[in-house]
């Protein structure tokens, strides 16, 4: 994956992109909560190489939950 994550300014719009697979949104949000995004002296904030902006770890781990309950319920992800 060539950095695919700096084109997004948010963990929803990797989760709620419409045709991007499953796994491949799974990836870039895993990148994206990476302890190797993390910011210096905030550890609560990731910011992925070539991402526009932090986010809040907490927002990656809520868009990953989107993901797992929509795959609970057999609702199309992508």
């Amino acid at each position: 994956m060539s950095q695919p994550y700096s084109h997004f300014l948010h963990p929803f719009d990797i989760a709620r992109h419409p045709s991007l697979e499953p796994e491949v949104k799974r990836a870039i949000l895993a990148s994206w909560a990476s302890d190797r995004a993390a910011v210096r002296d905030n550890p609560s904030l990731r910011k992925p190489p070539g991402a526009r902006r932090a986010v809040p770890v907490d927002d990656i781990f809520a868009a990953m939950r989107t993901l797992d309950d929509s795959a609970g319920r057999g609702t199309p992800t992508s």
